[in-house]
């Protein structure tokens, strides 16, 4: 690097010092700044009684929403998948201001599940999906509904084309539809359409930590798995729970719960 730059100076240069203010932009960009607290500090705060209540109601919460699943809709559920992270705040970037800027620590947490369904009635099953969210609709103001999922455009074109009464809403050509998204909730699930290569919903993602209170990871049943819920019922539906910050501690001792 010295040769270059003595190589540079001594041309004179203009792209030699296009190249250094390049690499100077690109190593403030991806150096991650420093961060508000340590790992024994973080800890610490991530096990405090309030984050451990807050962690409790929030996890409660999402277990409720997928637990809605199952009681209003012809889903089973079959596992459950909590992924709950604490992250050090850290100071602001050179060019980019963060979330996280003004905390000292922040969790947020998701869930998954993974539900059973009949094969054979895959369109009264996405039919009672929406009718569940259209009765859930109305809410008191500031909740949310458990299933955003409606009889909308969308949803009526999905049910129409599973019973076989319209096309592919996505198009001729297109694959078979097996995805719908709202509110921030995601809901898959395995195609069951003959005639092309078949895509099923895979298995949680085995790469996630737990060590809490840092990241934890919580499988309910523990032994539960992807396969054997389709080996049960035929068919398998995955939801997916967007992250939610339940907790944080603001950088002046304040803390923030959901």
């Amino acid at each position: 690097m010295r040769t270059s730059a003595r190589r540079a100076a001594g041309s004179k240069s203009v792209w030699g010092s296009l190249a250094v203010i390049v690499l100077v932009a690109v190593s403030a960009c991806s150096t991650t700044p420093d961060r508000a607290v340590g790992d024994k500090q973080l800890r610490k705060l991530g096990e405090s009684g309030q984050a451990v209540q807050a962690r409790q109601r929030a996890e409660q919460r999402l277990r409720d929403v997928a637990r809605a699943y199952a009681d209003r809709t012809p889903l089973s559920l079959g596992l459950v998948v909590v992924h709950d992270v604490c992250v050090p705040g850290s100071g602001p970037g050179w060019f980019f201001q963060q979330k996280t800027d003004d905390y000292k620590i922040v969790c947020s947490m998701n869930i998954t599940a993974y539900y059973g369904a009949d094969p054979r009635h895959v369109s009264d099953t996405l039919d009672g999906i929406l009718t569940a969210g259209d009765h859930a609709r109305p809410r008191p103001a500031g909740s949310a509904s458990p299933i955003p999922f409606t009889h909308d455009d969308h949803g009526k074109q999905v049910v129409a084309y599973y019973r076989g009464h319209g096309p592919n809403p996505q198009g001729p050509q297109a694959p078979e539809p097996t995805r719908l998204a709202a509110s921030g909730q995601t809901l898959t699930w395995d195609t069951t359409r003959d005639g092309a290569p078949r895509q099923l919903v895979e298995e949680p993602y085995a790469g996630l930590v737990d060590d809490p209170p840092v990241s934890r990871v919580v499988r309910d049943p523990k032994t539960a798995t992807v396969a054997a819920i389709r080996k049960r019922y035929g068919l398998v539906f995955k939801l997916e729970l967007p992250y939610s910050d339940y907790f944080g501690v603001v950088k002046n001792g304040r803390t923030r719960t959901e």
